[in-house]
C-alpha cells in the first residue's frame, strides 16, 4: 500500500495517538525508513493532535464525513515523496502537507503541496479525473484563507494556505464540489493501490531499463505511442532478420518525446534478443550524455553488490561512443564485421558530414555512409535504428537528416527504409528538415509507419506546447508564442533580470532534502561575457569539470547541479534534462526591434563580431532551442541588465531581450514571494 496508515475520520476520533504514532513508526521501520524518520515523531504528533480536532469538527457538521478515509504518509512511487496526509472527502481529495510550528506560509511550501497534487493528477490513475485540492496548513499561522479558489488548472484547486481551523471548510467545499460534479464516493482501497505512473529523466530510465523493467512500465500515459515505437522497432527487427533485409529505420519526435529512453529500452529488450539475434548497442556522439547515463548504470550496479570491473564491461557493451565505434569499425578494423547487427544511433541529425569527418578522421565520406558501410558488412542482415530530432545541430559538421537520404544514394546492396511521414515532409518537429528531396532515390524502398514518431514531450509532463512556444520565440513569432503560452499555465516561465532572484526562484522550487528535485543553471557556450556575474563557460574549464557529478549528485552535494554554482552549456546537457533550469541569457543573442530579428554575435578577442555565415546563425539559434527545452517542471529566464560602463556587455539589446520575451507571454518577476 502507498500509505504508512489508512484510517476514517470516525477511528481517528477514538484511536489512541500512540497508537497512531506507533503504526507511523512501524511502517517506517518496514521501510527501512526509521532512522531518517525519527525526527519526524513530534511532528507526527502534532499532526494527529489536529486531525483528531479536525475530524471532531466536521463529523459534528456533516454525518457522513464520519466515514471518509485519511491515509497518513501516503508514498508517490519512484519520487522519493510523502503526503503526510490525504482526507478522501466524498469524491474530492484533499492533500494537507503539515508545517509544524510555522506561523507563515513560505513559496517553497505552496510549490510543494501544488506538486503533490499535480503528480496525483498526472500520474496516479485513480486521481485524474477527480478534483484535487492541495492545503499548506501551518500550525501555528493566526488565519488562513476561508475557502480555496477552484481550478485555475485542470481539476487542482489553488493551493489553499490554511491554519489548523480552516481545514475543515475545506474539507467540506470539497466534497460539496465533487458531489456537484455527480461524483460518487472514492474506495480508499482502490486508491490506495492505484496505478502510478511517473515520467522518469533519462537517468533514471537507463537505470530502470538496465534493471529489466519494461518501457511500458515507466512511461507516462502521457507518451501515448512511446510503447508502440518501441514493439514497431522490435517487429522491424524481426522483419529484417527472417527476410534477410538491410533496413534503416527513423525514428521522430518533438524534444524530450522519448526517443533516448525508446532506444535505450529498445537495446535492452529481451525479446530484441530472442530468436539467436545478437545484443544491439546504443551509439551516441553526445559525449557528456555517454558520460554522464555510463556514470549512472556503474553506481546503480555497484548498489546491487556487483564488481567495478564486471559493472564496467556490462555498461560499456551497453552504451557506446559513437565516433569511436565508427573509427573501429570503419577504419581500423574496415575488413571485419561488426559484432552487433542492431545498432541505435542517437541524435542522427548530429551524424558528421564528410568535411567534419577529413578534418577529424582524414576520410572523405560522412558519418552516415560510413556507418551504412559497417553495418553491409553484417552477414545476411542488419538494422541501423536512427533517433532523429530537428533544430538542434550545435556544431559545424553537423550533417543534418538529409546526410541520411544522400548517403543512401548509389549503395552497393539495397536498403529498406522505414520512417514516420515527418522525416519525409519536414514536419514541425525536425524544423523543417527533410530524409530525401523531392523525389525518393529509386534503389531505396520505402515503407511509412505512423508508429516511429513521438508526438508528445514526456519530459515536459505538465506542458505540452513547450517545443511549440520556444519554436515560436526563436523563428520571431511572438504573437504566436504568447498565444501558445497561454496554453502552458501548468508549466510556469517567468523572467528576471537579477542572478540572485533566479537563484532562488529555483531552489525554492526544488526544494530540500528528501523533497528536492534536480535544478540547474544553463547558459549558451558563446555566452562568455556572463563571466562577470560567476557564470564560466569557456572550453577550459567545461572540458575540467565533472559534469556527470553535475547531473548525478543529490541537492546537498556541492557538486550538485542544485547548488546553482555551475552552468552547463548546450553541449553538457543536450539529451539530457533538469526538472527546473534557469536559463543564463547571453550577449551572444539579443533581439533587435528595429530589425525585428536576431543579433547573433561571436566573441573575440575583446569585442563581440557578428556571425553572417547563414549556418554559424542556425547553430547558435539551435543552441538556445537545446537550452529552452531541458526542463521538465518549468523554468526561470535571467536576462543581465548589462553594464554601461563596459563596451561587451551594453545594457540595451538586453533590455530589447527582455521586453520581446515579455511579448512572448513571459511575466517578469523582481523577487519571490
Amino acid at each position: 500500500m502507498g500509505a504508512a496508515c489508512t484510517t476514517t475520520l470516525q477511528r481517528l476520533l477514538t484511536e489512541e495517538p500512540d497508537a497512531l504514532l506507533g503504526a507511523l513508526t512501524a511502517a517506517a521501520r518496514g521501510a527501512g525508513f526509521a532512522s531518517l524518520w525519527h525526527a519526524q515523531t513530534g511532528a507526527w504528533q502534532e499532526e494527529i493532535r489536529i486531525l483528531k480536532e479536525v475530524a471532531a469538527a466536521l463529523v459534528a457538521r456533516r454525518r457522513e464525513a464520519a466515514k471518509w478515509p485519511v491515509l497518513l504518509e501516503f508514498a508517490i512511487p519512484r519520487r522519493g515523496r510523502r503526503i503526510d496526509a490525504v482526507i478522501l472527502a466524498g469524491g474530492a481529495i484533499v492533500v494537507a502537507e503539515f508545517k509544524v510550528g510555522a506561523t507563515t506560509f513560505d513559496s517553497a511550501s505552496i510549490w510543494q503541496a501544488q506538486d503533490y497534487a499535480l503528480d496525483l493528477r498526472d500520474f496516479h490513475e485513480a486521481s485524474g479525473n477527480r478534483p484535487i485540492f492541495p492545503v499548506v496548513v501551518a500550525t501555528d499561522a493566526p488565519a488562513g484563507d476561508a475557502l480555496p479558489s477552484i481550478f485555475p488548472d485542470q481539476h487542482v484547486a489553488r493551493v489553499a494556505r490554511a491554519c489548523p481551523a480552516n481545514l475543515v471548510d475545506i474539507a467540506l467545499r470539497a466534497a460539496d464540489h465533487a458531489e456537484a460534479l455527480g461524483l460518487d464516493r472514492i474506495d480508499p482501497i482502490r486508491w490506495d493501490l492505484s496505478a502510478y505512473r511517473p515520467v522518469l529523466n533519462i537517468i533514471q530510465a537507463a537505470e530502470a531499463i538496465f534493471a529489466g523493467h519494461q518501457v511500458r512500465e515507466i512511461a507516462h500515459a502521457i507518451a501515448d505511442n512511446l510503447t508502440e515505437t518501441t514493439a514497431a522497432i522490435i517487429e522491424i527487427v524481426r522483419h529484417a532478420q527472417a527476410e534477410e533485409r538491410r533496413v534503416l529505420c527513423l525514428v521522430t519526435g518533438v524534444p524530450g518525446a522519448g526517443k533516448t529512453l525508446t532506444g535505450l529500452s529498445a537495446v535492452h529488450d529481451p525479446e530484441l534478443r530472442a530468436g539467436g539475434r545478437p545484443a544491439a548497442v546504443f551509439l551516441s556522439g553526445n559525449g557528456p550524455l555517454v558520460k554522464i547515463v555510463r556514470a549512472a548504470l556503474l553506481r546503480d550496479l555497484r548498489r546491487q553488490g556487483k564488481r567495478v570491473r564486471e559493472s564496467r564491461r556490462e555498461v560499456e557493451t551497453f552504451i557506446q561512443n559513437l565516433h569511436r565505434f565508427i573509427s573501429e569499425h570503419g577504419l581500423e578494423r574496415s575488413d571485419l564485421p561488426p559484432p552487433e547487427h542492431v545498432v541505435v544511433f542517437d541524435e542522427a541529425q548530429r551524424a558528421w558530414d564528410a568535411a567534419q569527418m577529413k578534418r577529424k578522421r582524414d576520410v572523405d565520406r560522412s558519418e552516415p555512409e560510413m556507418m551504412l558501410e559497417i553495418m553491409e558488412r553484417c552477414p545476411g542482415w542488419c538494422v541501423i535504428i536512427a533517433l532523429v530530432g530537428g533544430g538542434q545541430e550545435i556544431h559545424r559538421g553537423e550533417a543534418g537528416l538529409g546526410e541520411w537520404g544522400r548517403a543512401l544514394l548509389g549503395r552497393p546492396v539495397p536498403w529498406e527504409v522505414v520512417t514516420s511521414r515527418d522525416a519525409l515532409e519536414g514536419g514541425a518537429s525536425l524544423a523543417g528538415q527533410k530524409l530525401f528531396g523531392e523525389i525518393t532515390p529509386p534503389e531505396v524502398q520505402l515503407r511509412r509507419d505512423g508508429r516511429l514518431h513521438l508526438r508528445t514531450s514526456v519530459r515536459s509532463f505538465r506542458c505540452r506546447v513547450v517545443t511549440d512556444w520556444v519554436n515560436a520565440v526563436l523563428c520571431l513569432e511572438p504573437a504566436k508564442a504568447f498565444q501558445v503560452f497561454s496554453a502552458a499555465a501548468d508549466f510556469p516561465v517567468v523572467m528576471t533580470r537579477d542572478v540572485d532572484v533566479a537563484r532562488a526562484w529555483l531552489r525554492a522550487r526544488a526544494g530540500e532534502g528528501k523533497e528536492a528535485g534536480l535544478a540547474g543553471l544553463v547558459a549558451s557556450s558563446g555566452a562568455v561575457r556572463l563571466r562577470p556575474y560567476g557564470i564560466e563557460v569557456s572550453s577550459g574549464f567545461r572540458g575540467s569539470y565533472q559534469f556527470e557529478e553535475w547531473f548525478l549528485r543529490d541537492a546537498a552535494d556541492v557538486r550538485s547541479s542544485s547548488m546553482l554554482e555551475v552552468a552547463a552549456t548546450e553541449f553538457e546537457c543536450q539529451g539530457l534534462e533538469l526538472d527546473w533550469v534557469g536559463i543564463c541569457w547571453g550577449d551572444d543573442l539579443t533581439f533587435d526591434s528595429t530589425r525585428n530579428g536576431w543579433t547573433i554575435r561571436q566573441f573575440k578577442g575583446t569585442k563581440w563580431l557578428s556571425v553572417r555565415d547563414k549556418t554559424n546563425r542556425q547553430f547558435i539559434l539551435n543552441k538556445y532551442r537545446v537550452l529552452l527545452t531541458r526542463a521538465r517542471r518549468g523554468m526561470i529566464i535571467w536576462v543581465p541588465r548589462g553594464d554601461p560602463r563596459d563596451p561587451t556587455r551594453k545594457p540595451e539589446p538586453l533590455e530589447e531581450t527582455a521586453r520581446y520575451l515579455r511579448a512572448c507571454g513571459v511575466a517578469e518577476i523582481a523577487g519571490i514571494e
